[in-house]
């Protein structure tokens, strides 16, 4: 009779937990979720990771939030998003430039971005513009270009740091154009910026978003976009590709990941609820303000992001290296 009990007592605990495990497999997520942005408060990519990320809280059901952790070109962040808990409670959204671009930029890093990695999916892609200092003699790309090219001695381009989407901006055009021009490298978008309104240097490339107010605003000039197509938000700006630099194209695509391990379920989870922000009419309003490029669905998803993982490293690496950049 014991032996009977003992029996039906186990086979009823078995019975109970079989829908208590199910239950926890697809309870994710049951607290809050962390993003790591591996840059400080209020750039490009932190500011698109909030709009995206609070939609997507919302689809979720639990909030996230946005942790900035910024320092040596991003790695920092990567790496610790990279060596946390791969549960799907801390994911990055992080752009080309930390996980591609780093890779020839620095002799070592520690994270491998395609192997310590899943993505989840693409964020948004941001457009570049060429701007030149308001009191800079070229009114337009070719003008430009002429000046350039016959004032390299003094001329000089600022960016945000290494491995900012200025930086890679502006390397890929000065190599194209043949032209070995002085670099001002800057703690930020804000300070260069900041410079090139005050004249202290004559042009940078940077994220349309970045410097569209000061483009509206008239204290800087725009000279040529970096799409092959032009920006609806800046008609009259003709892109450096129809302007004689055939084959410019530097956009900065935003993405999120979890690190390796994590459950397919909260990958699978976090991307259903990625579509439904990007599918959002006020989200969408609110970016395509700021110029950013929003993939379709078909393109949201994590194969879509691996792949354009791959295409960046195959595609940046050894331009880096050709353009004589000695990593640090």
């Amino acid at each position: 009779m014991k032996r009977r009990n003992l029996l039906s007592t186990v086979a009823a605990a078995a019975l109970a937990a079989a829908p208590l495990g199910a239950m926890a497999q697809t309870a994710y997520p049951t607290k809050p979720i962390t993003v790591i942005v591996p840059f400080a408060a209020g750039g490009p990519t932190d500011a698109l990771a909030r709009v995206l990320t609070a939609r997507m809280g919302e689809a979720l059901g639990q909030t996230m939030i946005v942790e900035n952790v910024g320092g040596a070109g991003g790695t920092i962040g990567v790496n610790k998003a990279a060596k946390a808990t791969p549960d799907g409670y801390t994911i990055l959204f992080a752009h080309m430039g930390t996980l591609a671009v780093n890779i020839a930029l620095y002799k070592s890093l520690p994270y491998d971005s395609q192997k310590d990695f899943e993505p989840i999916g693409l964020g948004g892609t941001n457009p570049m513009v060429l701007v030149t200092k308001k009191g800079l003699p070229a009114k337009d790309f070719k003008e430009f270009e002429a000046y350039v090219k016959a004032n390299q001695k003094k001329a000089q381009y600022g960016m945000a740091g290494i491995g900012a989407a200025s930086h890679l901006g502006g390397l890929m055009l000065n190599s194209m154009m043949k032209v070995d021009v002085l670099e001002i490298p800057y703690k930020g978008t804000g300070p260069a910026l900041n410079d090139l309104v005050s004249g202290q240097f004559d042009y940078m490339v940077d994220q349309a978003v970045n410097v569209l107010p000061q483009i509206k605003a008239g204290t800087i000039k725009a000279l040529g976009v970096s799409t092959l197509k032009r920006l609806p938000q800046l008609p009259d700006v003709p892109t450096i590709d129809e302007s004689g630099i055939k084959g410019y194209e530097v956009t900065i695509w935003n993405g999120f990941f979890v690190a390796k391990g994590t459950p397919k379920d909260a990958i699978d989870k976090l991307n259903k609820a990625l579509v439904t922000a990007l599918g959002d009419e006020k989200v969408r309003a609110r970016l395509i303000d700021q110029a950013v490029d929003l993939p379709e669905p078909k393109d949201a998803t994590p194969e879509a992001l691996r792949a354009q993982l791959k295409a960046s490293i195959d595609k940046w690496v050894p331009t880096i290296k050709a353009a004589g950049v000695q990593p640090q």
